[in-house]
């Protein structure tokens, strides 16, 4: 059976005793995949000039005319410009509008709205009146020319009527009076032909321009928040970042307390969790449309709408009480583990100790992946708006050149004019049918996956330069003497030098997972609607089973790379020996590696919690004290939301560096009992302390009575009495 067993998960290390921890002689590994990151880095760049040469921001940002030009921009002649009037919003009503995104009317940049009711033939028989109506005409307008041919050449609109500015567009100013739709508190108007009009039927103009730019609406509101708040964004990012410091290195020095205090402060908040939301849910008790479900009302926007709402309190109650009893029983049940995990922290608060600058390490991480956050965001931007101006041909009566291409500049004398006088060449929306735009997809894919393996190479350096700093601290027989000395700056060193394809290697693999998980998302996307019960099915099947994969690829890169650090071979060589090392060793990884990664996580979980309430009662204004220092913004969730998910990650990466400690050690340790026997020829690496408690934990727990059998080294481990120096 023992043999068998062997076979199985291979064999034991063998003691060797020239191994005193990460060998420093050693080779350059997965060089193929070195040379195809370079090529693609290099590949990636280009992709980014281009894409920066070709695009333009400001389309996103300002409204366009008709012809093109952005309303408002610094620097031109449209500076002073920064609102866009529709001529006649009513035309807007049209059905074509939701398939080409544009109102076929002629659209010009205005310095504001029109305030009053005017028709062209009422303000053209007064000198003033004309005067205001041409601030609305195109340029070169006078009071020569007749009302004829300013409506038939289409230089001025038929009437004015009261508008307000919304997201940089004037829409008419509606109200409502008995149930009565009214525009500048009338009823009805003068379309500009002497017909009176109910103001409803500027209704459904008005809702569909809003269509049109509701996407765009909600993220300039989103960007503007950004712009008020994003110096208390950074505010709260950095108490997270001090905080989660703070928690580190109080875990050095008291890591038994603070383990203790960090659960009961995790139970506390949650608890105010609950009972804030159960507060915030007997307050809307008998409040006008409180009582309304979530399935009536359906999507909005605006979330602070949600917050109106019993039901999401109620909701968010249920979801924090079921977290805080989960939470409770596991600490109940898991006790003992507690324990173990906690003496399991505290030894790695000693490697931590002796290698202080992996604390700071993180910050190094951050940066690199800012960096690669920002070139993939700027990259992303610019090749969304990397389209070309595409005018077509709006006519209200039939023609049969309508909805076709046209160039503005000499439209006026084209046939197409002469055989539809009353047809217009307009902006239409940004598109092209060159090479560059045909493939544009597919440069957002790969600027999609680059990123991920990007972001994936910089994850996996810093996995596998702290792994190498706390191998050579497990593996020194005087700690810190025989430790190099600056650990992190010669693991980062041997990383980079030997093993820049080996990092490439893991991370693409793990890129390739997530890049089809976004091809998943975006199919479904794009089926959405035209699936079937079956496909739908399928999609969530493929879609669940390839989140496990990208779960499990990352656990086995992860303890790849500590291999890769400790012995210094291929991808694939080390994580064959971490998957039969682990495999060897299965009842300690679940007694002990996932309890030491769930205390961590606790941990994450109360930084995050913290500082979530104290954005929430900041940026929302429900303390008096920060009601005059809060910005005034449109959704305040919007900057409290980033401030929980920045925290979450500023959380992780300190975290991170414990997480990997406990890994690396955990791996050192499995590998310290194959190459040892306690002996004093073959002396175990481990401290005293610990193996006291890991050899208790094992007697208590009579699961791994058949791992004993298979280690007889692990036996002697327990008979062997604790060096001098260690008990020293």
């Amino acid at each position: 059976m023992e043999l068998e067993e062997k076979q199985k998960y291979g064999e034991p290390r063998k003691y060797d005793p020239n191994f005193k921890g990460p060998i420093q002689n050693r080779g350059c590994t997965d060089i193929v995949c070195c040379i195809l990151f370079v090529i693609a880095i290099l590949a990636y760049i280009a992709v980014g000039i281009l894409a920066w040469s070709q695009g333009d921001p400001r389309k996103v940002i300002y409204p366009t005319d008709s012809i093109g030009q952005f309303c408002g921009q610094a620097g031109t002649p449209l500076a002073n410009k920064p609102v866009l009037f529709y001529f006649n919003i009513m035309k807007c009503a049209s059905p074509m509008v939701l398939l080409e995104f544009q109102c076929p009317t002629t659209q010009m940049c205005v310095e504001k709205c029109p305030d009053k009711f005017m028709t062209l033939v009422k303000a053209y028989s007064n000198r003033k009146d004309f005067d205001y109506y041409k601030t609305f005409c195109k340029e070169g307008v006078s009071d020569t020319m007749g009302i004829p041919t300013l409506l038939s050449l289409g230089l001025c609109p038929a009437m004015l009527t009261p508008s307000r500015p919304f997201t940089r567009r004037c829409f008419p100013a509606l109200g409502l009076a008995g149930g009565v739709v009214t525009v500048g508190n009338n009823s009805h108007f003068d379309d500009g032909s002497g017909n009176m009009r109910d103001a409803k039927d500027l209704v459904d103009g008005v809702k569909n321009a809003t269509v049109v730019i509701e996407a765009r609406q909600t993220v300039m509101k989103i960007f503007e928040d950004y712009t008020q708040s994003w110096y208390w964004i950074l505010i709260g990012l950095i108490i997270a970042m001090l905080t989660s410091l703070l928690f580190i290195v109080l875990l050095r020095f008291l890591a038994g307390i603070m383990v203790w205090i960090m659960i009961a402060l995790l139970i506390v908040v949650l608890g105010y969790g609950i009972f804030h939301c159960y507060m915030e849910y007997a307050h809307l008790k008998g409040e006008a449309g409180a009582n309304v479900t979530l399935q009536e009302l359906g999507f909005q926007t605006d979330f602070t709408v949600y917050l109106q709402i019993r039901q999401t309190w109620l909701a968010f109650m249920i979801i924090l009480a079921i977290m805080e009893v989960i939470i409770i029983l596991l600490l109940i049940f898991l006790r003992k583990r507690l324990l173990i995990a906690i003496a399991l922290i505290k030894e790695a608060s000693r490697a931590i100790g002796h290698v202080m600058s992996s604390l700071f390490y993180p910050l190094f991480t951050f940066l690199l992946l800012a960096i690669v956050i920002a070139f993939w965001a700027v990259t992303a931007v610019f090749l969304s708006t990397s389209n070309e101006p595409i005018y077509k041909i709006f006519n209200e009566t039939e023609c049969d050149h309508s909805r076709k291409t046209c160039d503005p500049a000499n439209y006026s004398t084209s046939a197409e004019k002469a055989r539809c006088p009353a047809s217009e060449c307009l902006f239409a929306f940004y598109g092209g049918e060159t090479a560059y735009h045909k493939y544009l997809i597919s440069l957002q894919f790969y600027n999609v996956f680059l990123f991920f393996w990007c972001a994936n190479f910089v994850t996996a350096m810093g996995q596998m330069t702290l792994a190498g700093a706390f191998a050579s601290y497990y593996w020194a027989a005087v700690k810190p003497d025989d430790m190099p000395a600056f650990p992190i700056f010669s693991s980062l060193g041997r990383s980079l030098r030997y093993h820049t394809g080996t990092l490439a290697f893991g991370s693409l693999i793990l890129s390739i997972i997530q890049i089809i998980r976004v091809f998943l998302e975006y199919l479904d996307h794009k089926l959405k609607g035209a699936q079937n019960k079956f496909t739908k099915f399928l999609l969530c099947c493929m879609k669940c089973c390839f989140w496990c994969l990208e779960k499990c690829i990352k656990f086995l890169n992860r303890n790849a790379y500590i291999m890769v650090a400790m012995y210094g071979k291929n991808f694939c060589t080390s994580a064959k020996d971490a998957f039969l090392l682990l495999m060897r060793n299965m009842i300690r990884v679940a007694v002990l590696d996932k309890m030491t990664d769930f205390l961590l996580f606790l941990g994450k979980l109360l930084i995050v919690g913290l500082v979530g309430i104290f954005a929430f009662f900041f940026f929302s204004g429900r303390v008096k004290a920060f009601e005059n220092t809060a910005p005034n913004l449109h959704y305040y969730w919007v900057p409290i939301l980033t401030v929980v998910v920045g925290s979450y990650l500023i959380a992780h990466g300190f975290f991170s560096v414990y997480a990997m400690c406990v890994d690396t050690l955990f791996l050192c340790f499995c590998e310290d009992l194959e190459r040892n026997d306690g002996s004093a020829a073959r002396p175990y690496y481990i401290s005293s302390t610990l193996r006291e408690i890991l050899w208790k934990s094992a007697a208590e727990d009579p699961s791994a009575s058949s791992a004993r059998q298979q280690d007889d080294g692990d036996v002697q481990l327990k008979r062997q009495p604790p060096r001098e120096e260690e008990a020293a």
